[in-house]
């Protein structure tokens, strides 16, 4: 086995000694981590261990139940409850003991047949079995060459006539002497190497005690020991293992190697969160060079740039939290003239800076009493803020839906709703063609517009507009993008016609449809879709000339509301072409007219409804994408 090269500098590094600390539990050297014992003159070592050592050695070393007596003797109990004295330790992975043959005062036990064989059932140890011949000869014979092991005659077992002999097993028994015969065989329980017979059968036959060998059957250290090794034991794994013969270096082997495994994975971790970081770092570069590109080229007159520290002056350190939008936090400020703002700050990971230099860019030059004003930034780092004028009404959501509020009085009339109908198209209507470069918003709804101290609509959040030159309507976007419910059919897909100015066309009539109803274009709770489609019941009410039926119905004009939803009809078809500009939604809105022609079907029906729709033949499929991606919209296809 080959050995890693470790480097001594690794060894002064002070987490590897903590890394040292984490992993020595799991292996031992056992040879060096658990020391000798002594019991008398008999010194126990390793795998053998006492009673009174360490519980680590001892679950580490030989599964042998040793204990040192008050006499200074070493016992071993068995799991059958035997008790031996141990008289010594054997070369291989065992050892002798020493076994009681008789309790009487007799000199020559075997002579009556006493004879105590040892109960040795244990799961660990075995009984190393050698076994004696005893002959019994008639004339005192004269043996052969070859018979080496041969003691006798016993004294205590023989008489007139009668010469008793004790042989070894592995003597010949087919060249016996005539007059001797086998009269029995003995099992004896020691080991002959480096044993005369004669001090067997002094010791063993004619005594009161026997020796025998126990073997231990734990193969796993046994083997390691036969090659030359240690043997080793994983505490957390409860095995053993086996360990180079230098186990010292074995353990430093063992915790290098770990050691160095752990780093090298650490180092990955270390060096994938580095990475990552300066990933992220560079991200952020890249925006900031972005952002200064822009505002070195930005100029405005009307707009204050501020550091951080005055946003957080101005909020109070961020103190009163109005609300959450798209790409950041909304929190009420105050100038230092006294006139509240609105601080919208900017979340780093949700923005990469396009809707900064979106909003800056589009609001930042316009001024219309329906769109909400900017009155400054802020691009410190990675901080980067906008200040609007103050709305204090909130948004238009608050007040248009019966489940955001119990109180009927705080809902619009229909005139007043038909005042901020007109307000929101005019706000569109000047991004569109009041502009140097038309702004095509791109996110229209009820979220999205303020309102002022007189309930004056005025459109926020640009974060996700583009600009592009007047005379061109046809727009180019990467990925869909508004909010879902609101978003119009060719923004999902080109199938429907081209994203243009008559994409936020599409949304300001779905938000029309909310405001005339009182209610989001879909209720999630319910689960009966295909009855609830808000724009197919409205539409098939106004085709057959029935009332709309609504809860607003009865506080306003019943012509207002037909109106606003002939308009919002209108502006849903999912062809943009037959749209109407939100330059002629205002006309449809101001004017003082009574007759308006029922625009074409805004989707498929689900039955035969009157009316023909202009759908590329493809659309169930995006229709399909539609359903398993918006929860507030619904497009049913039956």
């Amino acid at each position: 086995m080959g050995y890693v090269a470790v480097p001594n500098s690794l060894f002064a590094m002070p987490w590897y000694y903590l890394l040292l600390l984490g992993i020595f539990p799991i292996a031992y050297a056992l040879s060096n981590d658990c020391p000798s014992s002594m019991c008398g003159d008999m010194e126990i070592k390793f795998p053998f261990t006492l009673e009174s050592s360490s519980s680590s050695c001892r679950k580490a070393g030989l599964s042998a139940n040793l204990s040192c007596s008050s006499t200074n003797e070493t016992i071993i109990t068995l799991r059958s409850s035997e008790s031996y004295r141990v008289t010594s330790f054997g070369n291989t992975y065992g050892f002798f003991v020493e076994v009681l043959l008789s309790t009487s005062s007799i000199s020559c036990p075997w002579r009556n047949g006493i004879q105590k064989w040892p109960n040795v059932s244990d799961p660990i140890f075995s009984l190393r079995l050698s076994y004696l011949v005893v002959v019994n000869c008639t004339n005192k014979p004269s043996w052969r060459a070859g018979y080496d092991d041969v003691v006798g005659p016993i004294s205590c077992l023989s008489d007139l006539g009668s010469f008793v002999y004790a042989l070894s097993e592995y003597e010949r028994m087919d060249i016996l002497p005539p007059s001797c015969i086998v009269i029995y065989t003995l099992v004896f329980f020691s080991d002959f190497t480096g044993q005369s017979m004669q001090a067997i059968a002094t010791k063993s036959l004619l005594g009161q005690t026997a020796s025998f060998y126990l073997n231990a059957e734990e193969m796993t250290c046994s083997e390691c020991f036969v090659d030359g090794k240690k043997c080793g034991y994983n505490i957390r794994r409860d095995t053993k293992f086996c360990l180079l013969q230098d186990s010292h270096h074995g353990l430093h082997l063992i915790v290098e190697g770990v050691a160095i495994g752990t780093s090298l994975v650490v180092f990955l971790i270390a060096a994938l969160v580095v990475l990552c970081f300066f990933k992220k770092y560079s991200n952020e570069k890249q925006k900031r060079i972005k952002v200064e590109k822009f505002l070195a080229t930005y100029k405005s007159t009307t707009l204050t740039r501020y550091n951080f520290s005055n946003i957080k002056k101005i909020t109070k350190k961020f103190k009163h939290k109005l609300g959450q939008g798209g790409f950041g936090s909304v929190y009420k400020g105050e100038l230092t003239n006294g006139i509240p703002v609105a601080v919208k700050l900017l979340e780093a990971s949700k923005s990469n800076g396009d809707d900064f230099v979106n909003e800056v860019a589009t609001i930042g030059k316009i001024h219309h009493v329906n769109v909400v004003s900017l009155l400054g930034f802020c691009s410190d780092g990675t901080n980067r803020a906008l200040v609007y004028e103050f709305m204090p009404n909130n948004s238009l959501e608050k007040f248009i839906f019966f489940g955001e509020s119990k109180k009927r009085h705080e809902f619009f009339s229909m005139e007043k709703l038909h005042e901020i109908a007109i307000g929101i198209a005019q706000g569109i209507n000047y991004l569109h063609q009041g502009c140097n470069q038309r702004i095509v918003h791109f996110d229209i709804k009820p979220h999205n517009i303020l309102l002022d101290y007189d309930f004056n609509p005025k459109i926020s959040d640009f974060g996700l507009a583009k600009l592009c030159s007047r005379d061109k309507s046809i727009m180019t976007i990467s990925a869909a993008r508004g909010t879902m419910g609101y978003i119009a059919p060719e923004v999902y897909s080109r199938n429907f016609g081209p994203v243009s100015h008559k994409s936020d066309v599409y949304s300001y009539g779905i938000l029309l449809l909310e405001m005339i109803g009182r209610r989001k274009n879909i209720d999630p709770t319910i689960e009966n879709l295909s009855e609830i489609y808000f724009p197919e019941w409205i539409y098939n009410k106004l085709f057959h000339g029935n009332s709309l039926g609504l809860a607003i119905e009865m506080e306003g004009n019943d012509q207002i509301m037909k109106r606003l939803a002939i308009i919002a009809l209108w502006c849903i078809q999912w062809n943009p072409a037959e749209r109407p500009s939100m330059s002629k939604v205002v006309q449809m809105l101001t004017l003082n007219f009574q007759i308006f022609e029922m625009p074409p079907t805004p989707f498929v029906p689900s039955s035969n409804q009157p009316g023909n729709v202009n759908v590329p033949s493809n659309h169930e499929e995006i229709l399909e994408v539609c359903i398993s991606t918006n929860h507030e919209k619904i497009w049913r296809i039956n």
